[in-house]
């Protein structure tokens, strides 16, 4: 036991080494377990991906975009970022890395690993048992703390953030759970049903945390108290700042800058150049209003572009066995958010003051 604790803890430290050299990536995630678990190695990169995936999926339409600057999570050096977006960051990596090894468990992929059917037998609810192949969540949340979590080797207030939304993560994991079903009875009858747990569809848990994302929880710490460093005073005020957390409430700490401008330092682009949307069929509210949000809001201006889209068309089945299609070509309206030229910014000015006269 202390001889794998030891080496747990060696590798940690090379980790910490390495993550002082470079900028955070998914790479980082395959360096932290011992050697035992390199077995999971490729379902925990799958994992941070999908969820970088899904990062970008959610935050399509907003002026902050998931760029690839996001991946910068350590605590170190000078990647020590604790804004609202960093904690969605945290939160989404960790559930996707939790969510595939759970899943590749189910699917037979590991040897160590296989169904929960510890509740099975058991009474789960009226007309209905506990049984079948539950999604092992347990052994998913275990591994995923294992690669994860070892990330974080401070014991500062933004170490113990990031492993808090971490924790949001994983659990976000196992509160989108759905039970499905199987009816038993004479002639086709659902006179019993025996239930298992199996995951959500990944979107629904995106889904999930940009919600806790939008709800997310400002922290207030009592400055003076934090510039003691790692005292047991700093420590005393964190511990009590984390004492109202919910476990599922993402934390921040630093207000977001203006994603409206560029800012190489921060990694950010800025909304010049982003597509927005004006028209399309089954938009929503939010994306209807992305141009105003991208654009309009951040002083630039809304400019259509007409772009060449070839798609094939017309396809035909050939006997046999192959299918023809012809190549159609469709000018497609698209809009960008471009800068203003310098007589229409004045004139707008101008045009503001005479309406606050």
């Amino acid at each position: 036991m202390r001889s794998s604790t030891f080496l747990i803890l060696s590798i940690v430290g090379i980790c910490g080494a390495v993550l002082n050299a470079a900028a955070w990536s998914v790479n980082n995630f395959l360096m932290t377990g011992p050697k035992a678990y390199l077995t999971y190695s490729s379902s925990v990169a799958a994992g941070a991906h999908s969820g970088m995936e899904e990062c970008k999926f959610q935050f399509g339409w907003e002026r902050w975009n998931c760029p690839e600057s996001a991946l910068q999570l350590s605590t170190h050096n000078r990647l020590r970022s604790a804004t609202r977006e960093t904690s969605f960051v945290h939160a989404i990596s960790s559930a996707g890395v939790m969510y595939t090894l759970t899943r590749n468990c189910s699917m037979g992929d590991f040897e160590s690993c296989g169904c929960d059917d510890s509740r099975n037998g058991r009474v789960g609810g009226r007309g209905w048992v506990w049984g079948g192949c539950s999604d092992n969540v347990e052994f998913g949340e275990r591994i995923s703390k294992l690669f994860v979590d070892a990330l974080e080797t401070g014991h500062d207030t933004r170490a113990l953030i990031n492993l808090h939304n971490n924790e949001v993560g994983r659990l976000a994991v196992k509160a989108t759970m759905k039970r499905a079903c199987k009816c038993h009875g004479v002639s086709g009858s659902c006179s019993i049903q025996t239930c298992w747990l199996q995951l959500a569809e990944f979107r629904e848990i995106g889904n999930y945390l940009k919600m806790k994302y939008d709800q997310a929880h400002k922290l207030e710490m009592d400055k003076r108290r934090m510039r003691a460093g790692n005292s047991a005073d700093s420590r005393g005020a964190t511990a009590e700042t984390f004492h109202h957390v919910h476990a599922t409430e993402l934390v921040f700490l630093e207000d977001s800058p203006d994603y409206c401008t560029r800012n190489a330092s921060l990694g950010h682009h800025g909304t010049e150049g982003r597509e927005c949307l004006q028209t399309g069929k089954n938009l929503s509210q939010w994306e209807k209003r992305s141009c105003r949000r991208l654009c309009t809001e951040c002083g630039l201006k809304v400019e259509e572009r007409r772009t060449e889209v070839v798609t094939s068309c017309n396809c035909k089945f050939h006997w046999c066995c192959t299918v023809r299609c012809e190549q159609c070509r469709q000018l497609v309206a698209k809009h960008y958010c471009a800068r203003r030229d310098a007589a229409a910014t004045n004139h707008i000015k101008r045009r503001n003051k005479g309406h606050k006269r």
